[in-house]
This record gives structure tokens, sequence and C-alpha cells, in this order.
């Protein structure tokens, strides 16, 4: 996994992000983590692991993974959770996953199979997922049984290439959108989601669900009625 990169997007994670860090020593990859400039606690936190730390001005979700992407140098790369929710044991799997089956990206999901599922859902995240999910493979033929959880691995270039521009958490749904209106090749993986480490939750699920929903009809709307992305 040496042509691998971890993208860690990282907001007040002091208490997780050390945790899941001392997890991933034992793999051979590169992290960025990046986090507010004025994040002094988390930036504090994580100074004796061997990562790059981007700090950026703007903190939001989308934001990071954008500026998290654009540093990126390796052949490949991976959005990973600071919370620990991400099981770093996936990682070859997916890896092998991508490259074998001549793959663009790779998306893990808690609701494909067996050895899949979540120890962090909550009833409302559970439906809302579903829901998401529905809507997004009627309206854009993704065919994904999981379409908010972003533990995906791609390689690098096809990522630069979707030229993100979602600020929030709204970068969950243009991923995947945007690798269907291109036409790149996109799997599923069964993953469980772990309960995060520490800390607080950062997704509020009505106003960011609310977002999303918004993001999707405006991304529809302008593919099919106005033709372009």
């Amino acid at each position: 996994m040496k042509e691998l990169t971890l993208i860690i997007p990282a907001k007040n994670e002091s208490e997780s992000l050390p945790l899941v860090l001392k997890e991933l020593k034992k793999y051979k990859l590169k992290i960025i983590i990046i986090l507010s400039s004025n994040d002094l606690e988390t930036i504090n936190s994580v100074k004796k692991f061997n990562c790059k730390v981007v700090k950026i001005l703007n903190d939001s979700y989308g934001n990071a993974i954008r500026r998290g992407i654009h540093c990126c140098k390796t052949k490949y790369l991976c959005i990973f959770n600071a919370d620990g929710s991400f099981d770093p044991r996936d990682l070859n799997k997916m890896l092998f996953t991508l490259v074998s089956n001549n793959s663009n990206f790779v998306f893990a999901s808690r609701y494909k199979g067996l050895n899949s599922g979540s120890k962090d859902d909550t009833f409302l995240t559970f439906i809302g997922n579903k829901i998401f999910t529905f809507i997004c493979n009627f309206l854009f033929s993704l065919n994904l049984s999981d379409v908010l959880f972003t533990y995906v691995i791609g390689e690098t270039t096809f990522f630069k290439k979707l030229k993100l521009k979602s600020s929030n958490f709204s970068i969950c749904v243009e991923i995947p959108i945007k690798i269907k209106m291109l036409n790149y090749k996109m799997l599923s993986f069964p993953s469980l989601e772990r309960k995060r480490l520490l800390g607080e939750k950062k997704v509020r699920e009505f106003k960011d669900g609310f977002t999303i929903l918004i993001y999707i009809i405006k991304l529809f709307f302008k593919k099919y009625i106005v033709g372009r992305v």
C-alpha cells in the first residue's frame, strides 16, 4: 500500500484522531490530515505521528476533502474518517478489489451482505441513508447500497478529474454522482462501520440531510434539464 494516501478530514478530533493514527501505524501508507488552522488541540495531538498536516481556513467537510485530494501525489487515495468508525482492515481488500477488477473507485457499504453493518447507526440515520440511496439510485442509476458512507478508495487522477465543488456534507453524494456522470467504473465492498471512538458526532441529521437533498435536486436539474454538470 505504499502508493496509497489516506485523506483524513478532521474537526475537533484531538481525542479520537491520535488513536486512529496509532492503529494505522502498522500499514505502509501515507496520511494527509486536513484541519482548521485554529484547531490547535487537534494539531498538537498529532505532532508525534508521521503524517502531513494541511491547515485550512474553512474546515468544513467538503472543503477538507477537496483540499486533501488536491495535495495527494500517490497513485491511489482513500477518504478516511478521523473518528475511528472506518475499519482499516478493509483497506487492503478494497485496494485489491479496485485493482483486480480494473475499477476506478470502490465504495465501502454498510448495507451489502453478511459482512457489512453499522454499530453507529441510529434509526434516523439508517432510514435517512436508505432514502437518499434510493433517490440517488433512481435519479442517477448509481447502483450503490450506501450512498452516504464516504469510505471510498480510487485512483488519484480520477478523483481529481471529478472537479468536486461541494464545501459541506453534500460531497458524500457529489462523488458517486459525478463518477456516474463521467462514466467511470465504481464497485461496492461490504464494510462494518464501528462506533466513533471519542468526541462528538459532527453530522446534524436534519440540517445536513436537507442540504444534501437540495444538492441532489440541483445536480439532477443541471445535468438533465440544463445539460451540464
